[in-house]
């Protein structure tokens, strides 16, 4: 069939005459139905009182007159062994709110944008170069406000303040499980009705942009759930799903895989991410589970390979390529994220070379290795000296964001501040010096909520952060040393351009695991930058570091920011003079200080 018929403006529901809002046309793809009505409370739900009709792509067609928008609908499908689905259509702007399951009649969501200055930029942007901060959120846990738009004005607000470049938002998809945090979902048009109108995401987006901030959007195209409503055997067979249970069934978390060979699933996936990239200026996407997306075999004991016998799921490579081709040309400036943790090749590659095309990938092992060596004792630390160094073998392999994400505080790991050591001070020194680390190292930032004050019990989606925890005085010094420290990040291109790959890093400092001390030194466009940390309490009098090179006259190295010290206190300035190619300075107990070198 046209793919173009697949659009989001063409199938769903839709008031096509704005001087008659009485009349909807309705449009849903169903080729194995015997017949096909709307069902809702404008018929008593009665099936067939509103038959729809079948064109020959498998499209049921037809208008209903005396409706109006915010009445319930469902797609009564009669299946090809007589059994009627009443299924909520995919293509629904908007959802009823759990439990409920029907759609609710909206059409496109319209909003009078601010934001033109900022889109404008946008467009023209070259990401790779610039700062980018996440400060990644769940919305309804992050304050609980009755009012989703005051939320979202404090939410934008706090993260300008903070220092952070972009807010990214877990799945607001319709989702019908609370639990799923949005990651298992039924309604992928549909803003879920957990934030109301779905105007009120375009609010939020319109006030971040017109703030300078950029809005990213979790999105979860590998997967979804067997809820009765949603897709699953949408026209009582197999549709968005194969026909295959072994490629079709995702056991580990109970949901079906998107069949990547049919045209049409391709196209609702694709139309999908234009229309939040487009009609809700979206900055961007991340793709959640592409390791799912692109192995036949991830998290199943038993598979179907290839048609080459390979585990690869060719057809999702294929799908993967044409979105990032299609996103890059339809929607300039838009960043397409992978959450990937295999090493698959060239997935930040851009398709024309032989890669996926994504613009950034998460650098899962990053964040592994890190957050396992700081969680040993630091006494032990000195044993596991490779967890630091390891990752930098590959640093510039892709173009990488460090996430120290929501999956990192949940489900038994603890929160950052509670996966480490020692005394209650002890453990808020490690915090600034695994984020003044993470900040230093080659790659975008990823931050979840909450890991910027120091919240000591796992993220829970059920309440609010624990924000009464700043009226104590370590959890308000953490939060003031969060902001500090993004605020250095973002006026620090040594620590942000990183377009010159491996000509941008040298390593001072990599082979100390006796003191479990490293440094190494960040460069661009002239600027030089030397990070030098101390994992361990123990403190040195004179600590002596390498420069690597040898300068013709004399510079001096001013500290703009010590994990010890912070950013109020004394800043202590080193001299080199000419023909030295090292330095020596003190390091005090779980200390990070970055200096920038000055001629």
């Amino acid at each position: 069939m046209e793919t173009e018929k697949m659009s989001y403006r063409n199938l769903g529901a839709h008031c096509r005459n704005a001087a008659r809002p009485e009349v909807w046309s309705f449009a849903v793809f169903a080729p194995h139905a015997k017949a096909v009505s709307v069902v809702g409370d404008f018929n008593g739900w009665m099936e067939g009182r509103n038959a729809l009709n079948r064109d020959e792509g498998g499209i049921w067609r037809g208008n209903i007159d005396g409706i109006r928008k915010g009445e319930l609908y469902k797609f009564a499908i009669m299946a090809s062994n007589g059994e009627v689905l009443l299924k909520a259509d995919p293509y629904a702007f908007r959802s009823e709110l759990r439990p409920g399951t029907a759609s609710v009649l909206h059409d496109i969501p319209k909003y009078d944008w601010m934001d033109q200055a900022y889109m404008a930029q946008k467009h023209e942007s070259a990401p790779y170069a610039k700062a980018m901060n996440i400060y990644e959120v769940h919305l309804l846990s992050w304050r609980q406000h009755t009012d989703i738009r005051e939320e979202c004005r404090e939410l934008v607000n706090y993260a300008k303040e903070m220092g952070y470049t972009h807010i990214e938002l877990l799945p607001i998809m319709e989702y019908p499980l609370d639990d799923s945090w949005g990651y298992q979902v039924t309604g992928y048009f549909s803003v879920s009705a957990r934030l109301g109108d779905p105007e009120n995401l375009m609010y939020l987006i319109d006030f971040a942009h017109r703030s300078g901030l950029g809005v990213l959007l979790d999105w979860v195209p590998a997967h979804f759930t067997k809820d009765a409503h949603g897709l699953r055997q949408f026209d009582g067979e197999p549709l968005f799903e194969s026909v295959d249970p072994l490629r079709a069934e995702m056991p580990q978390w109970g949901t079906l895989l998107f069949d990547y060979e049919r045209r049409e699933v391709r196209e609702f996936l694709i139309q999908n991410a234009l229309y939040y990239l487009k009609e809700f200026h979206v900055d961007g996407l991340r793709v959640d589970a592409v390791s799912c997306m692109l192995y036949h075999d991830f998290c199943k004991s038993r598979w179907r390979p290839n048609r080459f016998g390979g585990r690869e799921n060719l057809e999702a490579i294929e799908f993967i390529k044409e979105l990032n081709t299609i996103v890059h040309r339809d929607c300039p400036g838009s960043l397409i994220i992978a959450e990937e943790s295999s090493s698959y090749p060239k997935v930040t590659e851009p398709v024309c070379l032989g890669g996926l095309g994504f613009d950034f990938k998460w650098n899962m092992g990053f964040m592994n290795d890190t957050l396992s060596y700081f969680e040993e004792d630091s006494y032990f630390r000195g044993y596991h000296h490779d967890k630091l160094t390891f990752p930098m073998v590959y640093a510039f392999s892709e173009k990488y964001i460090l996430p120290f994400s929501h999956d990192e505080v949940v489900c038994g790991k603890r929160s950052l501040i509670g996966r480490m050591h020692g005394s209650y001070e002890q453990q808020f020194e490690q915090l600034r010096l695994l984020l003044c680390y993470q900040m230093a190292c080659p790659g975008k930032k990823l931050n979840f909520m909450g890991n910027e004050f120091g919240q000591f019990i796992e993220w829970d989606f059920h309440r609010p952060l624990d924000w009464f925890l700043l009226d104590y005085p370590a959890h308000k010094a953490m939060q003031d040393f969060t902001k500090a420290l993004n605020h250095v990040y973002l006026n620090t291109a040594a620590l942000h351009r990183e377009n010159e790959g491996w000509k941008g890093f040298t390593w001072l400092k990599v082979d100390d695991s006796e003191n479990s001390v490293i440094a190494f030194m960040r460069k661009n466009a002239g600027s030089r930058l030397v990070a030098v940390f101390n994992f361990t309490p123990k403190k040195f009098k004179e600590y002596r570091i390498g420069l690597g090179e040898i300068f013709s006259r004399p510079i001096h190295l001013k500290c703009i920011f010590s994990t010890h010290y912070g950013r109020q206190d004394r800043i202590r300035s080193k001299k080199v003079r000419k023909g030295e190619r090292y330095f020596e300075t003190a390091l005090y107990g779980y200390e990070g200080s970055l200096y920038i070198v000055e001629k």
